[in-house]
């Protein structure tokens, strides 16, 4: 069923190009409402994330149509068909994409795949206006290796809260200040804390901040499993309170629970709650402390959305030429007013943009307090395993130390396939 499933979605996105590409010379109206003059030069196409991210491409590709008598084809996709397809698409000897929007911890695999054009032999110089840390998540070998994408949307993890459920101005400095909050929420009959309880993917990035700040880790410096540890027991045990105060949410309905004061705080990404309308949540940093006397640790993910060429696309300079426009300072400030998320210090710095934007000092300070997700070539797999283990436990139908036992053995038999 998932090979189906991803053999579906592949062959969508075919014939979502091949209707365009196949029209040869035309005309196009851009995002302005303006009709171009005829296009004789190449059709681009860019796999992207749907939602936001699709929808601030759409907002400002039509200038760079008009400058370099192209087409800019975006085919949105959701994260899983997004990854599947691009690839699939890698394995033919001309790719279906020009461009790739790519989430930042599958840097390794999609390097392994040879998914990538190294945008440094193509001429690339990197940018020093990028934020540091999310222009180095497209470097390979991480972080100071060749550049091979470049940081299109700037999320990181952050807290969001409804001071109607919490109160004003609430004291987040510890995990410790969150629970206390949280339980008093569910005192009153509401609820406090939202987890996105969600094999793979949701459950892992959900848990990872409390592992974190409660010194647990994945592994070490020479990546050896480390999670059967003390520090992971207490922490898997502090979610699960957290959880009892509150529910578990798929994505969608978890930015609305917040926002709309079903509950009380959450993790989240700064684009599931900021529209081009401003925010539709509170936000806050992620706390680094367990306790307000514990050592405050880095925690937030970093999970920028990253834009690369593809090793076979037919245009790569102009592809490249794409993916520097799209990640521009000048359209950056553009997609504000869509939703977009900034990844330079020049727009997180500029006084008239913290102004109309304030909660970008949040942003910025999280993803410069930041951690990045473990650099390996299987951390889908990682997540899959990981994230099976913690539903059993936080659906009660295992404990909190066999859980990390098990993650633990099924997180190092990984490291011993080929």
């Amino acid at each position: 069923m998932k090979v189906f499933k991803r053999f579906t979605s592949f062959i969508l996105a075919i014939t979502l190009c091949t209707l365009i590409v196949g029209c040869g010379a035309t005309s196009s109206t851009n995002n302005r409402g303006k009709k171009s003059s005829i296009v004789t030069g190449p059709t681009l196409t860019i796999a992207a994330r749907d939602g936001s991210h699709t929808d601030v491409i759409n907002a400002v590709k039509g200038t760079f149509e008009d400058e370099n008598n192209c087409i800019v084809n975006v085919v949105s996709m959701s994260a899983s068909d997004l990854r599947n397809s691009i690839i699939e698409s890698s394995d033919q000897e001309e790719g279906v994409y020009d461009v790739v929007m790519i989430d930042d911890p599958l840097m390794p695999e999609y390097i392994e795949k040879d998914v990538l054009y190294n945008l440094t032999q193509l001429g690339y110089s990197d940018d020093d206006d990028f934020v540091e840390k999310s222009r180095l998540l497209g470097k390979d070998p991480y972080p100071l290796g060749a550049t091979y994408a470049l940081p299109f949307s700037g999320n990181v993890q952050l807290i969001f809260y409804n001071s109607a459920v919490t109160g004003d101005n609430p004291n987040l400095e510890s995990w410790e200040d969150i629970l206390a909050i949280c339980e008093d929420a569910k005192s009153q009959g509401k609820k406090g804390y939202a987890i996105r309880g969600q094999a793979g993917n949701p459950i892992v990035s959900d848990f990872l901040p409390i592992l974190w700040a409660f010194g647990g880790d994945l592994f070490d410096e020479n990546n050896n499993v480390i999670l059967n540890s003390p520090q992971s027991i207490e922490a898997l045990e502090f979610y699960r309170k957290l959880y009892e105060t509150g529910g578990n949410y798929e994505k969608d309905d978890l930015t609305a629970a917040i926002s709309d004061g079903e509950a009380g705080i959450a993790l989240g990404w700064p684009s599931w709650f900021i529209t081009g309308s401003g925010p539709t949540a509170s936000i806050a940093e992620i706390p680094g402390k367990k306790s307000a006397t514990s050592e405050a640790l880095a925690t937030g993910e970093i999970g920028n959305w990253l834009l690369g060429v593809t090793k076979n696309s037919k245009t790569p300079d102009i592809a490249l030429k794409l993916a520097e426009y799209l990640t521009s300072a000048n359209v950056q400030r553009e997609a504000l007013s869509y939703g977009g998320i900034p990844t330079r210090k020049s727009i997180f710095k500029d006084p008239k943009i913290l102004a109309q934007y304030p909660y970008f000092e949040q942003i910025y300070n999280g993803t410069n307090n930041s951690r990045v997700r473990p650099r390996t070539t299987k951390w889908s797999k990682i997540e899959e395993v990981l994230g099976e283990e913690l539903i059993k436990c936080i659906e009660g139908e295992q404990g909190v130390p066999e859980t990390i036992s098990m993650a633990h053995v099924a997180i190092a038999n990984l490291g011993e396939e080929p």
